[in-house]
């Protein structure tokens, strides 16, 4: 059983209600993605607890963030995760559908981590299915929300495991995005490829290319804890 809050050094994560918990990969892309000179206005979609929108506003004196959440439950935690952390006044949690959504602004940058699977088995929980599979919202959908609400010249930061991924990116590049950057994650250096943050932008630059292997041996590796330091209790 999942605990029912985590806890980091400037924040605490209680995750009582929603469906997806605190999960490394979550920390890692909240940790790495870049927060580029001039981002401003950053949108979290599918929010859950608020964790990315909360590391965000640790990583940034600068960014305001709109934490948009489909399921009700999830939202309220995330409220209170927000309520209780040091950035409540920049961060603001919407419980809503982004499709059709009518926002304020349009956002310097989009993050996500979007429902991964699209040819899986489904559990016998509605929230979770909600959350882990493409049920509520197919690719294609969140790429057409994040192309309406990006602003010219913004980037999209998205977390999937590596075969998903790759549909993603088919999916996007079709779209006329660039695939701008990406973090390959391994749990260890001789693992296959877990996950893959991306990094995608509507017109071509720079590109970012990183890997992290999570594991070394029995502990974790230096760059594991270089990355994730500024957030975890005991690194």
């Amino acid at each position: 059983m999942s605990n029912s809050y985590f806890q980091f050094k400037q924040f605490t994560i209680v995750q009582e209600r929603g469906a997806m918990k605190v999960t490394t990969d979550a920390c890692i892309q909240g940790a790495w993605t870049p927060v580029l000179p001039g981002v401003k206005y950053v949108l979290d979609i599918g929010a859950g607890t608020g964790l990315l929108s909360l590391m965000l506003a640790q990583r940034s004196n600068d960014v305001v963030i709109d934490a948009m959440e489909l399921d009700a439950a999830a939202a309220d935690e995330a409220r209170t995760n927000v309520a209780a952390s040091p950035w409540k006044e920049r961060i603001k949690v919407l419980a809503g559908d982004v499709r059709g959504y009518s926002f304020g602004c349009k956002y310097d940058m989009i993050i996500t981590n979007p429902p991964f699977f699209n040819n899986s088995l489904l559990g016998e929980e509605d929230s979770k299915n909600m959350a882990r599979h493409t049920l509520s919202l197919s690719y294609s959908e969140l790429l057409k929300a994040m192309d309406e609400n990006l602003v010219n010249g913004g980037v999209i930061s998205v977390l999937l495991p590596a075969v998903e991924y790759e549909q993603w990116r088919s999916l996007a590049v079709a779209g006329d995005w660039f695939e701008c950057g990406r973090l390959t994650i391994r749990h260890k250096e001789d693992a296959a490829v877990k996950r893959i943050v991306g990094l995608f932008c509507k017109k071509e630059m720079p590109v970012v290319n990183d890997e992290l292997v999570i594991m070394d041996g029995l502990k974790y590796s230096q760059s594991f804890i270089d990355l994730l330091s500024p957030f975890y209790l005991n690194l």
